[in-house]
Parts: structure tokens; C-alpha cells; sequence
């Protein structure tokens, strides 16, 4: 990559850090605090936590297309002074429902979809890739710090200070989009990475997609509803502080994370993908049936917690990478676009069911619900079809093609070549191909020749 490629990973990458910072700092401290609060029920904990998920799905794919129209840094920039609106009015709030309100804005400032778009502006198409695998290793790592952090910053200026705090995020957060990231000469649609509304229905009827949107979906429920009691049985369990909590996310979250890394080579280089996932999400449920069985015994709920952070880690990396395996060459950033939505809905319904179950049930019902719904994930992910391990390739023509349809048939005879999707009013050819097979002269010459 070179230096222009390098600023735009490590800028568009810190401006997703200090969002999701911002998003999830509260999520292993909420449940704490709402106990403190006049009026307050499981419930409405549960719904304070979630419902940024629900307007983040319902905003993001509309402000991702947007995006197209009016720019990319405009949409951005109003995005984060939404969420940093949402942030003050959570900061001043005095009531649950208040919080409520703020959570409810922050969500709306949904920029996930224009910033992958600014990225695929600003990279050229042979990097593009490599960017997005950047960002988005930089948004398990801001998740990951989240947890860490906000136990800290709560016990040191309460609720107050987080949403303070995410406040000066999102102001950092616009300058580094107004004064760090380039400015793109042309906005393009990027089919690899942007989101076409006239792609959304195609892409909703990719059975193996729904499947894979319904494994997200479960996966945020089952985080989010887990994060409702965790932080209370760390206290009633460990007789553990809150500011000492990083002491066991810490040490759980490196394990996890360096335990994912082997788990994801072998699925990937050795095309153990399917039966992989299938193993991570059995480890759920049994770490959920542990957790339900024994979260009262100290060493039972140390154990289960990081058995599911094991598979959670793994699910995070792996699920995005089938996502483009099963989307058709042209759709990928929009069936990323839908599966990104589908996650925060499943935040949100986390929060709101978990809660009404916490209410009811307390943790055990919880955790019964979580191995429930990952049972019912393990259901629907053995139905599908075994994926093909090929690569995506975007090919610009630099000069007008005469004749695309001859274009198409010498790219069909390539060898390694397996799907092939040109739009000819962006002079681009959207390839599906297999590294290992693909005759890079045969391709090269092709294009020498249409130049």
C-alpha cells in the first residue's frame, strides 16, 4: 500500500475505535448503575442498553446510500454530531428513561456504511481488502478496550463520565474525519464495499445469507442479554469491585483472542470453515448450559465466561469472511451492509428481551435463554452449503471497452476466473477467483489489450 493507502487505514480505523469506544464503554457497567436510579427495572436497563442497536440498523443502510449523494465526510461528520448530541443529553440525564433518549441519538449517527465507502474511495481496488481487514480489526480491538475501560472510567466519574467521555470521542472523531482523512476526488458506488439500494432484494433472497444474518443476529442477543447479569455476579460471585473488573476481562480477552488466531488459520487455509463455525457456536451453547448450571460457583463462571468469549472472538472474525464467500461477486458490500444491520438488531433485542427475561427470571433465565437461542443458531447454520474459498478482484478499465460482451467471454476463459460481474457505466468487472489456479498473465494480457 502506499502512503496515501496507510493514512486512510490508520485514520477511518481511529475514527471507528473512538465510536464503538464510545458505544460499548457502558455495556459492562450499565446494569450496575440502573440499580441506582429512580423508576428503573431490569427491563428499562435492558432497553437503555440495546436500543442504540435498533436505530443503528434502522439509519445505517438509508445514511450508507445517502452517502453516495451527498458525501461521504458530510454524512460522517453529521453522523458523529448526532451521536455526540446523544451523548451530552445521556451525560445530563437523571432519569433511566432520559438515558433512554440519549442512546436512542447516539444510535442514529449509523456511519459505518459511508465510512467503508470512504475507504473503497480513497484505495485503490488492489488494496482495498487488505484497508477493510485493517478497520476491522481495529473494531474487535476498540470492543475488546471498551470492556476494559468503562469499569475503570465509571468507578472514577460514574455513569456521567463515560457518556462525558464518549462526548470527547466524537468530537475527536470529527476533527480526525474534517483534518486526517482525505478528501476522495470522485465518489464512486463500490459494489465490493458500498451498499446499492437496487442490490437489497437480490441479496435478501441468498438463503445462505439470511442464515448468516440470522447467526449474527443471535450472536449480539446473546452478548448483550449475557452483559445484563454478568457485571452483577462478577460482585456477588468474585466479591469482585467494579474497578477490578478488568482483571478478569483482561485476562479473558487475550486468551480468547490469541486462542481464535489458530482456530481462524485453520478455517480459512485449510477450508475447515463450515464445520468450525459449527463447533464455535456448539461452545456456546455449552458455555451458556454452564453458566446457566453454574454461575452461583465462582470457578464454573470463569470458566463458561471465557469458553464463550473463545467462541464469540472466533464467530466475530470468521462470520464476515462467509458473508463474502456466499454473496454473489456484485453484492458483497451490500449483503455486508444488511448483515451489519442485522447485528445491531440483535443488540437491540439482547437488551430488550434479555431484560424482560432478567426481570422474571434473573440471570439463570438468561443464560437458559442465550442456549436456547444459540441451539436454535446451531439449527439453522448446519443447513448450509459448503462454501467456495475464492477471492475477490475488482478490475477498472482506465479506457472505454468497445465491446463488453467480448470482454466478458475472453474473462470467462481465464483460467481461475469463477464469477464475473462488469458494470459497464463504471468501467469495472467485479471477479470471484481462486489465487491458487488463476493465470495472472492470461488476466494481464487481457487488460494490456483493452488499454
Amino acid at each position: 500500500m502506499n502512503a496515501l493507502e496507510w493514512r486512510v487505514a490508520f485514520s477511518l480505523s481511529a475514527v471507528y475505535a473512538v465510536r464503538m469506544l464510545g458505544l460499548f464503554m457502558i455495556l459492562p457497567v450499565f446494569a450496575l448503575y440502573a440499580q441506582t436510579l429512580p423508576n428503573s427495572t431490569e427491563l428499562l436497563a435492558g432497553i437503555a442498553i440495546g436500543i442504540y442497536g435498533l436505530t443503528q440498523a434502522i439509519f445505517q443502510i438509508p445514511l450508507g446510500i445517502a452517502s453516495d449523494r451527498i458525501g461521504r465526510k458530510p454524512v460522517i461528520i453529521g453522523g458523529l454530531c448526532v451521536f455526540a448530541l446523544g451523548s451530552i443529553l445521556a451525560a445530563l440525564a437523571q432519569s433511566i428513561e432520559m438515558i433512554i433518549v440519549g442512546r436512542t441519538l447516539q444510535g442514529m449517527g449509523a456511519i459505518a456504511a459511508a465510512t467503508m465507502a470512504l475507504a473503497a474511495d480513497l484505495t485503490r481496488e488492489e488494496n482495498r481488502a487488505r484497508v477493510m481487514a485493517f478497520i476491522g480489526m481495529t473494531i474487535g480491538l476498540s470492543f475488546m478496550a471498551a470492556i476494559i475501560l468503562g469499569p475503570i472510567i465509571y468507578t472514577q466519574a460514574g455513569m456521567a463520565g463515560i457518556f462525558w467521555f464518549t462526548f470527547g470521542l466524537a468530537i475527536t472523531g470529527i476533527l480526525l474525519v474534517g483534518w486526517v482523512v482525505p478528501t476522495p476526488l470522485h465518489i464512486r458506488s463500490h459494489r465490493d464495499a458500498g451498499i446499492v439500494s437496487g442490490y437489497l432484494l437480490k441479496a435478501l433472497k441468498n438463503k445462505a445469507l439470511l442464515r448468516m444474518n440470522a447467526g449474527v443476529f443471535a450472536l449480539h442477543l446473546i452478548m448483550t442479554a449475557n452483559f445484563l447479569v454478568i457485571p452483577t455476579l462478577f460482585i456477588q460471585q468474585l466479591d469482585l469491585p467494579t474497578l477490578e473488573h478488568w482483571k478478569v476481562y483482561l485476562p479473558v480477552f487475550l486468551v480468547a483472542f490469541i486462542g481464535s488466531i489458530p482456530l481462524i488459520i485453520v478455517a480459512e487455509k485449510r477450508h475447515k470453515i463450515k464445520p468450525m463455525l459449527l463447533a464455535a457456536i456448539a461452545l456456546l451453547v455449552l458455555a451458556e448450559i454452564l453458566l446457566a448450571l453454574g454461575y452461583e460457583e465462582r470457578y464454573w463462571l470463569l470458566i463458561a465466561f471465557s469458553l464463550f468469549f473463545l467462541g464469540f472472538n472466533f464467530l466475530e472474525a470468521i462470520q464476515p469472511s462467509l458473508v463474502a464467500k456466499y454473496s454473489a461477486v456484485e453484492t458483497k458490500g451490500t449483503a455486508m451492509g444488511i448483515y451489519n444491520s442485522t447485528q445491531f438488531l440483535g443488540i437491540f433485542v439482547g437488551g430488550l428481551v434479555g431484560g424482560w427475561v432478567n426481570q422474571q427470571w434473573q440471570a439463570a433465565g438468561v443464560f437458559w435463554l442465550s442456549a436456547v437461542v444459540a441451539a436454535t443458531w446451531l439449527l439453522i447454520t448446519v443447513k448450509l452449503p459448503t462454501p467456495a474459498f475464492y477471492t475477490s478482484r475488482v478490475v477498472r478499465f482506465e479506457h472505454a471497452v468497445s465491446d463488453w460482451e467480448t470482454m466478458y467471454q475472453a474473462l470467462q476463459k481465464v483460467r481461475g476466473i469463477y464469477e464475473i460481474a462488469i458494470v459497464t457505466e463504471e468501467q469495472v468487472a467485479y471477479l470471484k477467483v481462486d489465487k491458487k489456479e488463476l493465470d495472472e498473465q492470461g488476466l494481464r494480457a487481457i487488460l494490456e489489450a483493452a488499454a
